[in-house]
């Protein structure tokens, strides 16, 4: 499975395409109305319950802007903060501070936003589950998503398409279930093999070859109780389709041993921040 590093690099090079998508053609002009000469310390303060995450994101949107300005953390990264907690204090040119603002509340929200949502998974799935992101991520943001889940105590599922054999609906309803099975182990060459069901049927049909796992999607919890039954003796075992904060309990009661959950990357809510004057 592919390793996410947020290099110092990495996070600067998003930095500062953020920040030329909010300063293109001619900056913050209504910020320059203010004095140069004006310096101010900010509170950065997170409005809810939350994990925080991103606050190296946020420290290189202030010194990419400027780097006189001092953004001071007060909590670690991957901490949970409670409603009103002080996460930072920045102290700058008030002109400096203004133009960073937004982009670097952006990035802290919205990564903040992953983690806190897979925490709530984590702690309601219980320790003998695992809960996992999956590739459903906005392009081009996906190392940043999963390295948020990383921090709210999620796995990371596979990062990319050859990181290892995923046979879905569309791939079995293209081909044959048993033969595609077989041609992946075949060829694995060392990668796992994971295998998806939307029957017992079709679990009955594949039991016994050589693969890794067996992903349950959108079964019931009577199929899904008896499914996994079947399958513990030979597979590691996952659950997939409309999971939700409602019923990731009675999901993670049946024995799987893990839960992949979309909605934790691409449908998820901000976490609320505001910079205090």
């Amino acid at each position: 499975m592919s390793k996410i590093k947020l290099s110092e690099s990495f996070i600067k090079d998003r930095v500062k395409l953020a920040l030329t998508e909010d300063l293109y053609p001619y900056g913050d002009i209504t910020s320059s109305l203010l004095s140069k000469n004006k310096v101010i310390t900010a509170k950065l303060v997170s409005n809810q319950k939350a994990v925080v995450a991103g606050l190296l994101f946020a420290k290189y949107t202030f010194n990419q802007v400027d780097k006189k300005i001092k953004f001071i953390t007060k909590k670690k990264e991957g901490s949970l903060v409670k409603k009103n907690s002080l996460i930072a204090i920045i102290k700058g040119n008030a002109n400096s501070v203004l133009i960073a603002e937004r982009v670097a509340l952006n990035f802290l929200s919205h990564i903040s936003g992953i983690a806190t949502k897979t925490n709530q998974f984590v702690k309601l799935a219980g320790k003998k589950c695992k809960i996992c992101c999956t590739r459903k991520t906005l392009p081009t943001y996906r190392v940043i998503q999963k390295y948020a889940v990383k921090l709210g105590g999620g796995t990371n599922h596979r990062f990319n398409l050859s990181d290892e054999f995923l046979i879905k609906d569309n791939h079995i309803a293209s081909s044959n279930l048993k033969e595609l099975v077989k041609l992946a182990i075949k060829n694995k060459k060392g990668k796992k093999i994971t295998v998806e069901v939307d029957s017992l049927r079709q679990l009955r049909e594949i039991i016994g070859l050589k693969f890794n796992t067996v992903l349950f999607d959108n079964m019931n919890i009577k199929n899904l109780r008896t499914g996994i039954k079947l399958a513990k003796k030979y597979y590691e075992t996952e659950a997939s389709g409309n999971i939700n904060l409602k019923n990731i309990k009675s999901v993670a009661s049946t024995g799987v041993n893990r839960i992949s959950v979309g909605s934790i990357t691409h449908s998820v809510s901000a976490v609320d921040f505001k910079l205090e004057i």
